[in-house]
């Protein structure tokens, strides 16, 4: 709890007057003013985040967290609870939509064990962190202890510490672990009080049977375990992932050490929506990657606060959508500190 309480007391609000200064210096480069759109909201933000008007990119980091589900015991996925542990494997070899779509913007993707019920070997992409082999069942009890979701949280703070002393420039998150969806459902209908139904999808392509099934052993998860919505911890710990937690405490930290962090898809904002329950300003430094076909993302997304960048009906997780936005939002900064001033120019202003 201390290194958490450490984090939260870190965390300030964006400057307004930096926001402003990196709009002006956007507001004299060869272009009528805002005809730049979201590439310009984008820039400010990076740049009041860093507090720098000619912030680095460079260094990019996807840190995939991984862990199983107890819930998986329901029947509510379509793949059994190995496809976990094979994944990561696929993604240490390099095989995995995420691994191509880093690749492709020059992203470094970090595999995090955080929860996975196997024991891997050792390997230079894996960060073996393991809090526990899954949760529990949240159909019959609590899905972790209140000591596993903060162990969980941690690990996902400490790696934000890690990547502000290496100079990281920006941060994004994935997730890997079968089941997950149905923990993210729980997570904003518990916050949000909406009902479970208006926020439960098929994940990974359930029928129409399956997904009916879904909702109902959702709805006796709350009703026994009954969240308590004014406490985020308590929503994480009795309904949640360990994924997901590391997911929250990797932008507790992103927030707290002012390094932009690119969300994913749903279940990566179930971890961010965690975070910023427990910080108001959490949110300033909180990019959305893009609009997941899971019908309870929206409402995530407008419970923070956040415009997804993309929406290309998107529902493979791993941080895909990360790496695709992350290639988007450098694109804006380098509007920022490569394009030309009217005068560099030699062009009349308007």
């Amino acid at each position: 709890m201390e290194l958490l309480d450490r984090t939260l007391a870190k965390i300030e609000p964006v400057d307004e007057e930096f926001l402003a200064k990196a709009q002006a210096k956007l507001d004299n480069k060869t272009k009528p003013l805002g005809s730049l759109g979201r590439l310009e909201e984008m820039a400010r933000r990076f740049a009041a985040i860093t507090e720098n008007l000619s912030p680095d990119t460079e260094k990019k980091v996807i840190f995939t967290f991984a862990g199983d589900h107890g819930i998986v015991e329901e029947g509510i996925s379509a793949f059994p609870k190995e496809v976990t542990p094979q994944m990561v494997l696929n993604f240490l070899r390099g095989g995995a939509g995420v691994n191509v779509l880093a690749r492709h913007v020059g992203a470094e993707v970090r595999v995090v064990d955080v929860g996975v019920d196997f024991d891997f070997e050792p390997d230079p992409g894996l960060i073996i962190s393991k809090v526990a082999k899954g949760t529990r069942n949240f159909a019959k009890g609590s899905a972790m202890t209140r000591e596993e979701a903060l162990a969980a949280i941690e690990v996902g703070i400490a790696l934000a510490d890690q990547a502000k002393a290496e100079g990281i420039a920006m941060l994004g998150t994935g997730d890997m672990g079968i089941g997950n969806t149905t923990p993210s459902s729980a997570i904003i209908a518990a916050i949000s009080g909406c009902t479970v139904r208006e926020v439960t999808h098929r994940g990974t392509g359930i029928n129409d049977l399956a997904l009916e099934h879904k909702i109902t052993v959702i709805e006796a998860g709350l009703a026994l375990n009954r969240p308590d919505p004014q406490d985020p911890l308590d929503v994480l710990t009795k309904v949640g992932g360990l994924e997901i937690a590391g997911i929250a405490g990797l932008v507790l930290g992103a927030a707290a050490n002012r390094i932009p962090v690119v969300v994913d898809g749903f279940i990566s904002t179930a971890g961010a929506l965690i975070a910023s329950e427990m910080h108001p300003h959490v949110r300033d430094y909180i990019f959305a990657a893009h609009s997941s076909v899971e019908i309870g993302h929206r409402m995530m997304l407008d419970r923070i606060g956040a415009q997804p960048i993309l929406d290309l009906q998107l529902r493979l997780g791993e941080g895909t959508g990360a790496a695709l936005a992350m290639g988007l939002i450098e694109a804006s900064v380098k509007v920022l500190t490569e394009m030309a001033t009217f005068a560099e120019a030699g062009v009349a202003e308007a």
